[in-house]
């Protein structure tokens, strides 16, 4: 028999691997605000960092809730996105371009969640859970203002990267 045979038992493998692309981030982000040379983009970064650790909570809170368990499964998109991300770290470029790169990580990784909590938020709202429904919600919320937020840093960050100090 399938292991998959309701929406539910996928909205449930949804949570477990949003729940591993949250802990994933949360050790990937200092990494991130550590190599952003901007203090406008560390903060960012950092900021994120601590609305990561309440979207994880948020995830366990819901699959307690369900009586399921809190093991997470391993999410390879945002692995494959956070290796990038590590491969860019350590790229040779200049501040602002380090800083572009790192806008343009973030922001693939902020396209995948919110993707992946808008899929989870219908589950939800389609299974009749409440409470879960407007977690998620809470949560996608919070993604699309840290993509709007990373959208506004490109514009005036990137800019400086078109001709960043040293080049011509």
């Amino acid at each position: 028999m399938s292991k998959f045979n309701s929406l539910k038992d996928l909205f449930i493998e949804e949570l477990r691997d949003l729940l591993d692309a949250e802990h994933q981030l949360i050790k990937a982000l200092p990494a991130m605000a550590k190599a952003a040379s901007h203090q406008t983009l560390q903060t960012a970064f950092e900021e994120h960092l601590d609305q990561t650790k309440i979207h994880a909570e948020r995830l366990e809170r819901i699959l307690s809730g369900l009586d399921e368990s809190t093991r997470s499964r391993k999410c390879k998109a945002i692995a494959g996105l956070v290796a990038e991300a590590e491969e860019w770290i350590h790229e040779k470029a200049a501040p602002a371009v380090k800083d572009a790169g790192l806008i343009a990580k973030a922001q693939r990784v902020e396209h995948y969640e919110i993707a992946g909590y808008g899929c989870a938020r219908t589950y939800a709202s389609l299974l009749g859970y409440e409470d879960a429904e407007q977690l998620l919600q809470t949560t996608l919320d919070e993604e699309e203002v840290a993509d709007a937020r990373l959208t506004e840093l490109s514009t005036s960050l990137n800019a400086e990267a078109r001709h960043p100090v040293g080049t011509n």
